[in-house]
């Protein structure tokens, strides 16, 4: 009897300390000493694979500082960082069910999002675009009329097309990609005659595909929206862990450095530079570092 009682009082404890764990990341980093990214495969220089387990890019390297200066923090020797591919179809349920401690891709931080997850602070202020072939003859949403339009399953970037006013009117056929490279594969194959999404993920997919020049990115700005990291929900001591690091990283230049290295110069594997300078957007959410959701910028 006295040891049913205590396999039943042990069988609490680790549920209580499971729970407990569920939103308190530090503690399940410590007593793991592990952390877990999440990373994408295709989001353009913001971050992708190079294969092999490789992730690279901008929010990649800024999250592997993050794990560093937690690791600082915890007081840990040792540390391990894993990385969990993520798409836009499951990241949030990946970070909500403790398989991803933190989610650094290119995720919008929006009020719906916010309902499940929480948001670090704003390390990229994105506008979404049109991506089309050179030859095309599409310049703007003028021209998307009777076109077949392609983005990624999980986005809203469609969706935030056809709110726009300017595209009152306009019939075209939407196909999903199952990620952006898929996405942009149907561009370059011709099975789609657009990609709309993030600024940065079109010119990521246009610096490493074949040949660069065959492809343009034309038109009015559809939706600016800020980027950034994605942790559970109620958990401020992690919250304030990871924004401390950011902050950090604003202040000593480090981020800097990092955009200039990813979106500036030439990347692997193409050795092809995206071109994209840092927007006045993204130096003001540096300047003052804030959460505030897309509902709270607006397109010029």
């Amino acid at each position: 009897m006295k040891k049913t009682l205590l396999a039943a009082a042990i069988t609490v404890l680790a549920a209580g300390t499971a729970m407990a764990q569920a939103n308190d990341t530090l503690a399940k980093i410590k007593s793991s000493g592990t952390i877990t990214l999440g990373v994408r495969e295709s989001s353009g220089a913001l971050a992708y694979t190079l294969g092999d387990g490789k992730y690279v890019g901008f929010h990649t390297e800024m999250a592997e500082r993050i794990a560093h200066d937690i690791q600082k923090q915890l007081g840990l020797a040792k540390m391990e960082v894993k990385y969990q591919p993520v798409t836009s179809q499951n990241r949030i349920p990946l970070v909500t069910n403790g398989t991803v401690d933190l989610e650094c891709g290119s995720t919008t931080n929006n009020l719906a999002r916010q309902k499940e997850v929480s948001f670090a602070v704003t390390t990229y202020v994105e506008e979404v675009r049109i991506a089309t072939k050179a030859n095309s003859g599409i310049t703007g949403i003028k021209d998307l009329n009777g076109r077949t339009l392609v983005t990624t399953t999980g986005t809203t970037s469609v969706q935030t097309l056809r709110k726009n006013k300017r595209a009152e009117g306009l019939t075209f056929k939407e196909v999903m990609g199952k990620d952006h490279a898929d996405s942009f594969l149907m561009l370059e194959t011709g099975r789609a005659d657009a990609f709309i999404m993030d600024g940065s993920i079109l010119a990521g997919n246009i610096s490493k595909s074949k040949n660069p020049s065959d492809f343009k990115i034309v038109g009015e700005v559809l939706s600016v929206e800020p980027i950034a990291c994605m942790l559970r929900k109620d958990d401020a001591a992690f919250k304030k862990a990871v924004d401390d690091s950011i902050v950090r990283q604003i202040k000593d230049g480090t981020l800097a450095k990092s955009y200039d290295k990813w979106f500036m110069q030439p990347i692997p594997p193409a050795n092809q530079k995206v071109g994209l300078p840092l927007s006045e957007a993204t130096k003001n959410a540096w300047e003052h570092p804030n959460d505030k959701p897309m509902e709270d910028y607006q397109a010029k």
